[in-house]
């Protein structure tokens, strides 16, 4: 996690890019409370990205861990599990017995597979405030449009309410925590499938094009008097 308000600062100057089928934004802010919520459309079954979920180690960026290293953290899916992180032991000798250390992330509250993921707990530089937060995740099951019940995908969004006092200036800290949280929706979506892609109003325009006269618009070509022709 993001280790001191500097590092945040820092965080705010490297901005990350997100898919055009993804929407990350601070909602809502006071003096005492910000939410900030991410939105992905995912090409990859519910239960697929469920399972992805629940096994942060394989997606979570290492950037933002206490020991480094994302595979050091472990996430139980039931209420009242755990989503922590153990710190290995620095001393590499045999005898390490009290040297290995552990993070508290967020605790589980909710868990319904394929559908909800409902933690509780402050993330990141906000463990050192008197704060509390919750963090909720959906998934939602995308149908293909041309194939009635086919699906295709699933939308995962994240919602990160947090509120209290803290030390943080609540613009600032919104963000960089906004940043932080769709970065780790986005490292899931790609170790799951990837994230579905907006279709591009031209390609569609041509495409609708295609399926009447069987080939592409050409700017040079008119297109006046088609289908007069025998």
């Amino acid at each position: 996690m993001i280790r001191t308000a500097m590092a945040v600062a820092a965080l705010l100057a490297t901005p990350i890019l997100m898919p055009a089928a993804a929407q990350a934004e601070v909602v809502e802010q006071s003096d005492t409370h910000f939410v900030v919520r991410s939105t992905l459309d995912i090409a990859a079954q519910p239960k697929d990205v469920w399972l992805a979920l629940i096994a942060p180690g394989d997606w979570w960026n290492d950037r933002h861990t206490w020991s480094g290293d994302a595979a050091n953290m472990t996430l139980t899916p039931q209420a009242g599990g755990c989503f922590c992180e153990t710190i290995p032991a620095e001393d590499k000798g045999a005898d390490t017995f009290g040297l290995q250390g552990s993070v508290q992330h967020m605790v589980v509250v909710q868990a319904v597979p394929r559908k909800v993921l409902r933690m509780r707990g402050a993330l990141g530089p906000l463990q050192s405030e008197p704060v509390d937060g919750v963090l909720t995740i959906t998934l939602q099951p995308i149908e293909d449009p041309g194939k009635k019940g086919k699906v295709i995908g699933a939308q995962v969004v994240w919602e990160y309410v947090v509120g209290g006092t803290m030390r943080f200036e609540i613009d600032t800290i919104s963000k960089a925590v906004d940043a932080v949280i769709g970065e780790q929706a986005l490292g899931l979506a790609e170790a799951v499938g990837g994230v579905i892609e907006e279709a591009d109003p031209e390609d569609e325009k041509s495409s609708k094009f295609d399926e009447a006269f069987g080939q592409a618009p050409d700017e040079e070509t008119p297109v006046t008097g088609l289908g007069k022709g025998r």
